[in-house]
């Protein structure tokens, strides 16, 4: 018998209906609970197949105990080693250099030294930084965050450079980006579970967290939704989450990626809505059963992304973009037809056919 199970903290419609489902569905030799921790053993296993971790974020305990799961061939999600080392600053990096439009960010020392450092500790800091090129770069309105943070915790919005000072100041020992703020036409915020199945809900960040589905816009147009769709299996694709949301701000009709580095995002029915909520529980279901089918005991059974791939293989970061586009181009060049590929930008373009040559006349006898 193969375990699912989940690993959560203070959320309550989520878990028991992923659970719940799972069971439903009576896979032979597959079953899920919640994850029941009696003791954890150095490389030792805890039982299961599989294990969605939605708490370990805020818990270093279960951080570490997933890891050894890990090690022991659990299929985690999201991977806990990745997700240790990832970070907002680190993904908007990531996204310039894979053609995904994001808001022009830079990141700031933490206003106080951290703890065990003196001035000493930062000699290699310039003082002042260069304020001037920050402003010219990211300009107001602007927004400033904690370059690893979540929740909409000590997030700011800065109108101006007083403004900025006041509100650094209070920023302790957060290590803080500060990023242009996109005033937008529409928002949306995505669902991207096995990096393949994406939900994608219009959304408005400005009403009350109860009320940020119910946005009252129109149906958005289809060929801004199948960008979007295109950005958000790319951003997971080189970031290797299982199971993620990515946010967009549409400014002058292109989507800007503001926030992806969410691996245990909201799913409370009482915030995403029913309809919402329904399909993230059928389709979270359906892939960790896919999941534990494919597990293997004794083996690495966790997600890597592109960037961590290529980086072991010694590849270009955009090798898989490329191979792709090289295979649809062949394929037009060979038959003739015109295929559809997408580029690096994600954008969607067309492969010019092959013209035919005419057939050269027959000899006379």
């Amino acid at each position: 018998m193969k375990k699912i199970g989940i690993l959560f903290g203070q959320e309550n419609s989520f878990p028991h209906a992923f659970v719940d489902r799972i069971n439903q569905k009576g896979e032979k030799d597959i079953s899920a609970e919640f994850v029941h921790i009696d003791k954890v053993m150095q490389a030792e296993s805890q039982g299961y197949s599989v294990i969605i971790d939605r708490i370990s974020q805020d818990v270093p305990f279960y951080r570490a105990m997933l890891k050894n799961a890990a090690i022991c061939g659990t299929a985690v999600i999201n991977n806990p080693f990745w997700w240790s080392a990832d970070e907002k600053f680190f993904n908007n990096a990531l996204a310039v250099k894979i053609g995904v439009p994001v808001p022009k960010t830079v990141i700031l020392p933490s206003k106080e030294l951290p703890d065990d450092t003196t001035d000493k500790s930062f000699r290699n800091l310039a003082y002042p930084l260069d304020w001037e090129g920050i402003f010219n770069y990211v300009g107001f309105p602007a927004y400033m965050k904690p370059f690893d943070g979540g929740g909409w915790k000590e997030v700011y919005q800065i109108n101006s450079l007083d403004d900025l000072w006041d509100k650094y100041n209070q920023t302790k020992q957060y290590v803080m980006m500060l990023q242009e703020e996109i005033i937008f036409d529409d928002y949306f915020r995505c669902y991207c579970i096995g990096g393949k199945h994406v939900r994608i809900m219009q959304y408005e960040p400005r009403n009350p967290h109860h009320l940020r589905y119910e946005h009252g816009k129109a149906p958005a147009e289809k060929k801004l939704l199948e960008t979007v769709k295109n950005y958000v299996i790319k951003l997971n694709k080189y970031l290797g989450y299982d199971f993620n949301t990515v946010e967009f701000a549409i400014r002058n009709g292109v989507p800007y990626a503001i926030d992806f580095c969410n691996p245990a995002p909201d799913a409370e029915v009482t915030s995403v809505g029913q309809e919402n909520f329904d399909w993230v529980v059928e389709t979270a279901a359906d892939y960790a059963i896919e999941r534990a089918k494919k597990q293997k005991d004794g083996q690495d059974n966790l997600t890597w992304g592109e960037f961590v791939r290529t980086g072991a293989t010694k590849e270009d970061l955009l090798s898989s973009e490329k191979k792709i586009e090289k295979k649809a181009g062949k394929k037009d060049v060979e038959t003739g037809k015109i295929d559809h590929a997408i580029s690096e930008e994600g954008t969607v373009k067309k492969a010019a056919p092959k013209k035919t040559p005419a057939k050269k006349p027959a000899a006379k006898k």
